[in-house]
């Protein structure tokens, strides 16, 4: 199981993305070797702006499709993730690590998820999540 951030679902979907080809050839290793692609609701908002923003309707509605389909399980917080959440923006305010990055994390520990599909370097690699020292960051 793999829980998966933003910028790889965007950067897989708009062709001029400087990450394309390796998001795409993420996604088509994680579904040849039958991996659970798991992502929080807030991603998926977050996706949809991204790609109305960036492509249009075409690549939101693809996307949009694909959740339909399967490819990506959708995982609700729960009211204890909500506040693991709060915790975390608020242990990184630094940074800022910000919902959405937080609530990926929140995922991760919950599910006991170790791999995250993200570009997102700057904030995965310094939170340190409850139940790993350390995610390993793909791609």
């Amino acid at each position: 199981m793999i829980v998966v951030d933003t910028g790889p679902l965007v950067a897989a979907a708009i062709t001029s993305d400087k990450n394309h080809r390796q998001c795409v050839e993420l996604f088509a290793s994680l579904r040849m070797n039958k991996e659970r692609l798991v992502i929080t609701p807030f991603v998926v908002t977050e996706v949809c702006y991204l790609l109305a923003r960036q492509g249009g309707a075409k690549p939101e509605a693809a996307f949009v499709r694909s959740l339909v389909a399967g490819d990506f399980t959708v995982v609700p917080s729960t009211l204890d993730g909500l506040e693991r959440t709060a915790d975390l923006i608020g242990q990184y305010a630094d940074l800022p690590l910000g919902m959405v990055d937080a609530a990926v994390i929140t995922l991760a520990e919950q599910l006991g998820v170790d791999e995250i599909a993200t570009l997102d370097r700057r904030h995965f690699s310094v939170v340190r999540p409850s139940h790993v020292p350390a995610f390993t960051l793909l791609p």
